[in-house]
């Protein structure tokens, strides 16, 4: 098994390719050891010390660690996905719904703002997830309120320097261009 892995513009956190499904459907981010119980897969990873923070993508997980080197760390992280692949054992636990995200909560909008909510929804779903899957993370709609749209930002979007940028120059550009309801664009 060859595994790829891939810088992110976060440096805290690298993006790594199994060469197989991770996710068949949504995608999984867990920020603590508590929340990794859900995953066989991400407890493995958050045993590996320094690790703070593991999202599974369709075909890809992003590691964010603490103040630790990647030259230390990257050897056993590699060691810990190739081994949990090679087991056969699932990625996400039974009690856990496949292809759920599990960080997301309810969505908020009011009744009125239906279309605008579609339309901001499939922006997002065609033009950004796919562009922020490519650096290791993902965009999902959380709620639209007085002309602001809010996003959960996950993998290695979560704690990324440039995150702001991305947020404000490129989504909110983006969503303002084509939907004009749309005045900002803020992270939860």
């Amino acid at each position: 098994m060859f595994i790829q892995t891939e810088a992110t513009p976060n440096p805290s956190t690298l993006k790594f390719l199994p060469g197989k499904v991770v996710m068949d459907e949504g995608t999984a981010d867990f920020r603590n050891p508590n929340d990794a119980m859900a995953s066989p897969l991400a407890t493995r990873l958050f045993a590996v010390p320094g690790v703070t923070g593991v999202f599974f993508g369709y075909d890809f997980i992003t590691v964010t660690k603490d103040g630790a080197e990647w030259q230390h760390l990257k050897p056993a992280i590699l060691g810990t996905i190739m081994e949990h692949f090679m087991s056969g054992a699932p990625v996400m636990g039974a009690g856990a719904q496949a292809g759920a995200d599990l960080s997301d909560g309810e969505e908020f909008f009011d009744d009125g703002d239906e279309t605008i909510v579609e339309t901001i929804k499939e922006l997002l779903e065609t033009r950004v997830r796919p562009a922020v899957a490519q650096d290791g993370g993902d965009i999902t709609f959380r709620g639209f309120r007085d002309g602001t749209v809010f996003l959960n930002m996950k993998g290695s979007c979560a704690g990324c320097p440039s995150s702001t940028a991305t947020l404000k120059h490129g989504v909110q550009n983006l969503l303002r261009h084509f939907v004009p309801e749309v005045r900002e664009v803020e992270a939860v």
